[in-house]
């Protein structure tokens, strides 16, 4: 069912980059990882938003190079998909969102370049195909965004959402509903984090079940081995504070993300590392346990991916890269 957006508009004022949103409205129990720090309404269905993308962040490269991670991007999506319907849209504060899908793209030569401190962005934000349940209750909506950095373009990005009340999510979860303790390793063999292009181990989001990095197979032509149905999503850290910022009961949508790019840089031997554009469909829950095997298919500058579990493809997607050949 369409619903018309309610709420009025907000009085034409600048943004502030000067303290960030209650996390509680963008599903964070840290402080530090809430990257909104204003949004306001122009219209029934547009919005401005800031965004403060720290130097400190935990995806921050500290190998010298001063452009942020494109998973930035996505999490600032995210955070944009909570805050505006919680804040204008009349959903309440404990409804769980699940994502249907998600995409962006980057303008690789337009890409901030991170000073001191803190990159200050600008998201433009509409919102489109806004659906209610039964009950009058928002129940679904999509999210385009333009995200800016010192008023250029850099990145596109957008995505639909579910809205779920505590006992709709409940009855769909059944008996896996609830936080939990974060998952232990599932004791796999780990590529090493500057192959992946990861600043600690600790980032490595996939394992092995076998040395991806081991002489070639019985005839011992020295090739790497590097068969994709042997890797697995096994976070490194269960308790790292970007992916697993609060507990949850199933794998989250951003360590599908990361663990897909990091496949697809073992799948291509290191030539696609840094995607400027991503497609994720999820089409049901990613559970910790057994580990979802990711597949991927490198093709010149492109990478098709799927995780599978228990027999199914909880998702898929695609990650688009500038150039074969660079990382």
């Amino acid at each position: 069912m369409d619903a018309r957006i309610r709420g009025t508009v907000e009085e034409p004022r600048d943004l502030s980059w000067s303290r960030t949103v209650p996390r509680e409205l963008v599903h964070r129990a840290s402080v530090a990882e809430v990257l909104l720090t204003d949004v306001r309404r122009v219209d029934a269905t547009r919005f401005v938003a800031a965004a403060c993308w720290s130097r400190s962040h935990p995806t921050f490269p500290v190998d010298g190079h001063a452009v942020h991670h494109p998973l930035m991007v996505v999490e600032t999506l995210r955070q944009l998909g909570i805050f505006i319907p919680l804040r204008y849209l009349g959903v309440p504060v404990d409804t769980r969102m699940l994502i249907t899908d998600v995409f962006f793209t980057t303008e690789p030569g337009a890409q901030p370049q991170a000073s001191h401190g803190a990159t200050q962005v600008t998201c433009r934000v509409r919102v489109t195909g806004l659906r209610t349940g039964s009950d009058g209750a928002t129940a679904g909506l999509r999210l385009h965004a333009e995200l800016l950095a010192g008023g250029v373009v850099f990145a596109r990005a957008g995505g639909g959402a579910r809205f779920l009340s505590p006992e709709r999510y409940a009855a769909l979860r059944g008996p896996l509903v609830g936080t939990c303790q974060p998952p232990a390793s599932a004791g796999l063999l780990r590529p090493d984090p500057a192959r992946l292009g990861v600043p600690h181990a600790r980032d490595v989001v996939i394992g092995c079940a076998d040395d991806p990095g081991r002489a070639g197979g019985p005839g011992g032509d020295g090739r790497r081995h590097r068969d994709p149905k042997d890797v697995l999503v096994d976070a490194a850290d269960p308790w790292h504070p970007f992916f697993f910022d609060h507990a949850t009961d199933h794998v989250p949508g951003m360590v599908l993300l990361e663990a897909a790019r990091q496949a697809a840089v073992l799948a291509s031997d290191g030539t696609l590392s840094r995607p400027t554009g991503v497609r994720l469909t999820a089409l049901r829950f990613t559970e910790f346990s057994p580990p979802a095997r990711i597949v991927c298919v490198p093709h010149h500058r492109t990478c098709v991916f799927r995780f599978e579990q228990d027999g199914e493809c909880p998702a898929f997607g695609v990650l688009h890269y500038q150039s074969p050949l660079r990382a």
